[in-house]
């Protein structure tokens, strides 16, 4: 983070004892060392999965524990502690995915050079913009229309990706493996929390109606029990906004669907159904999604598609419903280790819950798409003391979105935050900001860096402390402001890193427990 200091390493971002002037970098105690060397946990390709018949494995029910009692507001200048907690063993009896970041070690594309901080900035904006139309029942993109002017940008971003298993294979050699037991076709997904559909490139798929993507391409013709959504059933006619006729013209027909995306890009083809590998121990029958046969727009080719995590019929969410009992969770990592999806709770099982604080989820008739989930925050930290700002500067609600970057904020919240923030960094040298984040700085020569602690205060008195590495993005501050107050706003992946983030949408909560990756 930053600009490199002496020796092979980046600056470490570190934390300063209370005894001694916070603003002194020669003070300063080690709060991160170099970046996690753990070994990359096993794909799902690698694991020894034979999915001759289904089994669904269900969890005990995650209970929600009340809300964390809010800040004492005390005015003693407080920075990050030194101490990180300790990480979470994943429960053995629940649906558990291992996540990555783009571009990190653990991550399909860890060959790849990563794109610029600008290149991310922008498809950051142009994203949020159009999930903030989406949400408040704006119209969407025509993103087909040929006369309509679009932003040109490939996707490549912080969009969390985990591997997943579509299909029951009969022989192939991409299939198969041990004399040829039935197997699944592993993909690597993108994860979305604002999108509903989940899907995958599918053939038969000619570039350039496809883009070429790392993984082979799934064929339906080649599993076993692979079978095209009729027009005339419930699934069909469930897809909703996301429907795109029939291929015979009647109930007969292939069902098919399209979903827009901002920038330009959209995906179209057969809505599906086949077998879904999520865990050595999890496989679903029947599971719907897009088999995509053409797409408009640039998407990564480190990707075959998105797993949907929406809160509509048709995301994985309802799909697993009945037995994960409407709940998620996941944690997003540094980019050098590795986080997880977790189906039903918290990753660790019951006896995690009590550790979450927790908010609302807002339900009511201001935000009409159901499938953002959305909270209020309600205030800032800043070095231990709250920010001076209304709490109705807020009340145009927070998106919790695992593929935003960086958090945006009211005006009025960013620019207290800003002048905070920028008064307990007078040591280091301001430069020039990099694309909409206006407050940047210079740590050439610095080792040693000490940040004052961020914590962002929910409705319901859940507080969230940020890691260091969740305030400065490539030296800079990692927040922005929306275009006015009460604006809706949006909880970047940048700020929910190491965190596991529950969204218990049956009790109508969303939880956070630091530590957890």
């Amino acid at each position: 983070m930053g600009s490199k200091g002496p020796g092979p390493c980046p600056a470490r971002i570190e934390a300063a004892r209370p005894d001694l002037d916070p603003h002194s970098p020669q003070h300063a105690g080690l709060l991160h060392g170099r970046p996690d060397e753990r070994r990359c946990p096993p794909r799902l390709a690698e694991l020894d999965l034979h999915p001759t018949s289904p089994r669904i494995t269900r969890p005990p029910r995650a209970e929600l524990a009340p809300p964390a009692a809010g800040h004492s507001g005390s005015n003693r200048r407080e920075h990050a502690q030194a101490t990180q907690p300790p990480r979470l063993i994943p429960s053995s009896n629940g649906a558990w995915v291992p996540l990555h970041r783009p571009y990190g070690p653990c991550s399909s594309s860890a060959d790849k050079p990563p794109p610029s901080l600008v290149e991310m900035l922008r498809w950051d904006q142009v994203r949020t913009e159009h999930v903030r139309r989406k949400t408040m029942g704006g119209e969407a993109d025509d993103v087909l229309d040929p006369d309509k002017a679009h932003v040109e940008m490939i996707q490549v971003d912080y969009m969390l990706e985990g591997s997943f298993g579509i299909g029951s294979g009969s022989g192939d050699p991409q299939w198969s493996r041990d004399g040829g037991d039935p197997m699944f076709l592993s993909q690597t997904m993108a994860i979305d929390t604002t999108v509903d559909v989940p899907w995958i490139q599918c053939l038969p798929c000619p570039f350039p109606q496809c883009y070429p993507q790392r993984n082979a391409y799934f064929d339906p013709k080649r599993s076993s029990t692979a079978a095209a959504v009729r027009c005339g059933s419930r699934a069909c006619r469930a897809l909703g906004a996301f429907a795109n006729g029939c291929s015979n013209n009647n109930s007969a027909g292939e069902c098919q669907y399209l979903i827009k995306y901002s920038n330009g890009r959209a995906t179209a083809g057969t809505y599906m159904t086949d077998t879904l590998t999520i865990s050595p121990s999890t496989t679903f029958l029947n599971f719907r999604f897009g088999c995509s046969h053409a797409v408009h727009g640039n998407f990564s080719s480190q990707t075959s598609g998105t797993m949907s995590l929406g809160g509509g019929p048709q995301s994985l969410l309802a799909q697993t419903a009945r037995a994960f009992g409407n709940a998620f969770s996941y944690c997003v990592p540094q980019s050098s280790a590795s986080g997880f999806l977790s189906l039903g709770g918290p990753a660790d099982g019951d006896g995690g819950a009590s550790t979450f604080a927790t908010t609302p989820l807002l339900r009511n008739a201001e935000f009409i798409n159901p499938s953002i989930y959305i909270v209020r925050l309600q205030g800032i930290i800043v070095a231990g003391r709250r920010l001076n700002v209304p709490r109705v500067v807020f009340s145009g609600g927070t998106v919790m979105d695992s593929s935003s970057i960086v958090t945006q904020l009211p005006p009025t919240a960013y620019l207290a935050l800003r002048r905070a923030f920028r008064r307990s960094m007078r040591a280091y040298t301001r430069r020039g900001p990099m694309a909409n984040l206006d407050t940047c700085y210079d740590f050439g020569g610095f080792t040693n860096l000490t940040v004052p602690a961020v914590s962002l205060v929910f409705d319901g008195g859940a507080v969230v402390k940020l890691d260091p590495v969740a305030v400065l993005l490539e030296g800079c501050l990692a927040f922005t402001p929306t275009r006015t107050d009460f604006a809706l706003g949006f909880m970047g992946n940048v700020q929910q890193q190491t965190h596991e983030v529950l969204f218990d949408v049956a009790a109508g909560a969303v939880g956070f427990r630091r530590g957890a990756c």
